[in-house]
């Protein structure tokens, strides 16, 4: 309560009062005496109306700025964003649909939009190929070649690109070795390929290529799962997996 408010009332008080002692205990008391002490009560009883009103009724200002708060934590916390797959089919994902609403009120209005597109399947084949850093070439290409067994894309040019490299073909699919600093560092890595990046490639018989390794002094891991499953690295620390399929 501010301090002229209670002024106002003090004084109002004391001014009644004032009345009522002329009335009961004078009798020297006019006419034009309490015309006047009634005018000034009724200025006080208006000044202590406004400053009531002052304090139970906010400015314009504040209430421009209650509206505008309104508007915007409503229109920053009712904006949702939704996607859904609405079928897979052979493993590839089909209809991806992104729904967005946003919502927000306005003096107790609420207007809702909702944008919603639809990406139709692209047509996924499979994995075309694996980029492999290394830092020289003939020593990958004789560990890809002469120890896994894998064979050099002929096709694919080497001369197209401001870097060395190599196309070595997986069944349908490929490495490609390209000869580039490498950015990971080269010790420190896990000693299971399993914890790191690899590139896992399907074999029919993982006791085989065990033995290849073990003749030619190269180190491995097994599956902690227990499955026939092979790791290695290569010699730039590049992990590789071979998991035993059936077909």
């Amino acid at each position: 309560m501010s301090g002229t408010l209670i002024t106002d009332i003090f004084f109002f008080f004391f001014l009644v009062m004032d009345i009522i002692t002329d009335l009961g205990f004078t009798k020297n008391t006019t006419l034009t005496n309490l015309k006047k002490k009634i005018q000034l009560i009724k200025k006080t009883q208006m000044s202590y109306c406004s400053s009531m009103a002052s304090l139970l009724s906010p400015s314009p200002i504040v209430l421009l700025q209650h509206k505008v708060n309104r508007v915007c934590v409503t229109v920053s916390t009712n904006i949702t964003s939704k996607s859904y797959w609405t079928s897979v089919r052979n493993g590839r994902w089909h209809d991806l649909s992104f729904v967005t609403k946003a919502k927000m009120a306005v003096e107790g209005d609420v207007l809702e939009k909702e944008s919603v597109s639809v990406n139709e399947d692209y047509g996924v084949v499979s994995v075309h190929h694996v980029g492999i850093l290394c830092e020289n070439l003939e020593r990958s290409i004789d560990f890809y070649q002469n120890i896994l067994g894998l064979e050099i894309n002929e096709a694919r040019p080497d001369d197209k690109l401001p870097y060395r490299g190599a196309w070595l073909w997986v069944g349908s699919e490929m490495i490609h070795l390209m000869e580039l600093p490498n950015p990971d560092p080269l010790t420190g890595r896990p000693e299971h390929g399993g914890r790191d990046r690899h590139t896992c490639i399907a074999i029919r018989d993982v006791s085989k290529l065990k033995a290849i390794l073990d003749k030619a002094g190269i180190p491995y891991t097994l599956s902690r799962s227990g499955r026939p499953a092979i790791f290695t690295r290569d010699p730039d620390a590049n992990a590789l997996e071979f998991t035993q399929v059936d077909n």
